[in-house]
């Protein structure tokens, strides 16, 4: 029987700053913020090399025939807060990556902008808050970010073992920075994985995402 990563929630209050409507679109390209770059659903995502804070380098391409989550992260964003300040994101992390996914947590904060941190800082952080991903990997220059047009943290991006793109966008479908929020929502990250899991064809395969801008 194949193992499904399924989630549950449990919140408490924290005060927002910055909501966006979310609202579903059709499956197509995505241009950022920055206007660079932007992946399409249902092709290949585009290979990206990146060190991690222990100074490991990981590559796509290494991660062949595994399901990849890619999230976009900022430690001071409210909505990224909103998942990590009740241990929310490190749960579905876990469960996750012992179901064989290979879950890569990315940091596009540029030098002097929110979010930024050095390796030594990074690994403390992962200490202190329990991050469970597979790697946090430093793209200080936001090359990756832009070339997946990554606009908020968290953004979400869910890559199948043939290195498809099957998903993009929110993680859920209540762009809040309130915890109370996340029990009652559609996870569309879970649903994502579980889908894939299942060899069934993923349901929603694009939302607008939400939160802080990413700080390039």
């Amino acid at each position: 029987m194949k193992r499904r990563f399924f989630v549950t929630a449990a919140a408490s209050a924290c005060v927002a700053t910055v909501a966006l409507t979310l609202s579903l679109r059709p499956t197509a390209a995505v241009g950022g913020e920055s206007g660079v770059g932007g992946v399409t659903n249902g092709l290949p995502a585009p290979d990206l090399t990146l060190v991690d804070t222990k100074g490991v380098t990981h590559a796509l391409s290494d991660f062949a025939g595994k399901i990849v989550v890619l999230e976009w992260t900022n430690k001071d964003c409210a909505f990224v807060q909103k998942f990590y300040g009740p241990s929310v994101m490190q749960g579905w992390q876990q469960k996750a990556t012992d179901a064989g996914v290979i879950w890569l947590t990315l940091s596009s904060s540029a030098a002097g902008q929110q979010g930024h941190m050095t390796p030594d800082e990074w690994n403390l952080h992962i200490d202190k808050t329990g991050i469970r991903s597979t790697a946090v990997l430093i793209d200080e220059d936001g090359i990756v970010g832009k070339q997946y047009a990554a606009r908020t943290t968290p953004h979400i991006y869910v890559i199948d073992g043939a290195g498809v793109l099957r998903y993009q966008g929110a993680i859920d479908d209540t762009p809040t920075a309130d915890p109370a929020d996340i029990q009652g929502a559609t996870n569309h990250l879970a649903h994502a994985v579980a889908a894939i899991q299942a060899g069934d064809p993923v349901q929603v395969t694009e939302t607008q995402p939400y939160g802080c801008d990413v700080k390039y």
